[in-house]
C-alpha cells in the first residue's frame, strides 16, 4: 500500500521515540547532554529520511 510504513521504517520511528523519552529522562535527572541531543537529531533525521523514502 503506497504511503504506509514498512515494518523497518515503524521500528525507527518506535526506537527514535523511544530514544527521545531517554534523552529527556537523562536531561531532567542529570542535567543536558549536547551529545545526546545531536544524536537523538541524527536518528530522527534518518528516520524521517527513511519514511520519505518508503513513502514514494
Amino acid at each position: 500500500m503506497p504511503g504506509s510504513p514498512d515494518g523497518s521504517t515503524k521500528t525507527m520511528g518506535v526506537v527514535t521515540l523511544g530514544a527521545l523519552v531517554v534523552v529527556t529522562a537523562y536531561t531532567v535527572a542529570l542535567g543536558s547532554n549536547g551529545w545526546l541531543w545531536f544524536g537523538w537529531v541524527v536518528l530522527g533525521l534518518i528516520t524521517l529520511g527513511m519514511a520519505a523514502t518508503h513513502s514514494t
